[in-house]
């Protein structure tokens, strides 16, 4: 006789059915994981740009350097910015935003004027000089590179950062340690900062600690509060 198959006595696996609730949570969980990683890359490509502007300056960087810096395919960059020209604006609306986050926040803090003048030196002197902060350099060295549309743009945001400063010189007068609030000193006052990002270099004999201190000093004049026996100032 010839055989016969016999049948499986297993009835087929039945897949596990997965709930609609369940399944567009892993679709928004895809989402946001898709959507992180594109931000990761786009805060990579305008910090990798930062410094490649600043080493060699916007006319003499290539997109194709700026993505073999940033670790992707030389047209790559245009899947997040046009042209290079936006990526610039972005190098200095970013630099911009982040100094001015942290310039509002020490003018917020809760210290005599002269304390808090010397936090302002000091985190303006950070936003220039720690590591991966070339934003501002940028700013300075190709402010001219930038087109009409895009200037307009950062003038905006700067005119807010000019404001944290020319509040500072305000309290300075009201105080007694300055004789002029005009914009001419607030103008004086940041540019004469600025220009250090031409020759200070980290590592060198002064910190930016010393740096600030004898910015303040420089700017005010010496600190005439003697110390207290304990080491502290008064209070």
């Amino acid at each position: 006789m010839p055989a016969t198959l016999r049948k499986s006595s297993r009835a087929p696996a039945r897949r596990a059915r997965t709930s609609p609730r369940r399944s567009r949570a892993a679709k928004r969980a895809r989402r946001s994981r898709a959507a992180t990683e594109e931000a990761n890359r786009r805060a990579k490509l305008v910090r990798e740009s930062a410094r490649l502007f600043r080493e060699k300056g916007f006319d003499g960087t290539t997109v194709r350097d700026i993505a073999h810096a940033a670790g992707m395919r030389s047209g790559s960059p245009f899947y997040h910015f046009r042209t290079k020209q936006d990526i610039l604006l972005a190098v200095m609306e970013e630099g911009l935003a982040a100094g001015l986050a942290a310039t509002e926040a020490a003018l917020a803090q809760p210290l005599p004027p002269r304390d808090k003048f010397l936090a302002l030196v000091r985190t303006h002197l950070s936003t220039l000089f720690d590591e991966g902060h070339d934003f501002i350099p940028v700013l300075l060295y190709d402010w001219r590179a930038l087109e009409p549309a895009n200037r307009a743009k950062i003038i905006a945001v700067k005119d807010r950062y000019d404001a944290v400063w020319q509040t500072m010189l305000r309290e300075l007068k009201r105080a007694g340690l300055v004789r002029t609030d005009s914009r001419l000193a607030r103008l004086l006052v940041i540019g004469a900062i600025n220009y250090m990002a031409t020759w200070y270099k980290r590592g060198g004999q002064l910190s930016l600690d010393d740096v600030a201190d004898q910015a303040v000093d420089f700017f005010l004049g010496p600190n005439d509060v003697a110390p207290s026996p304990s080491g502290r100032g008064p209070g």
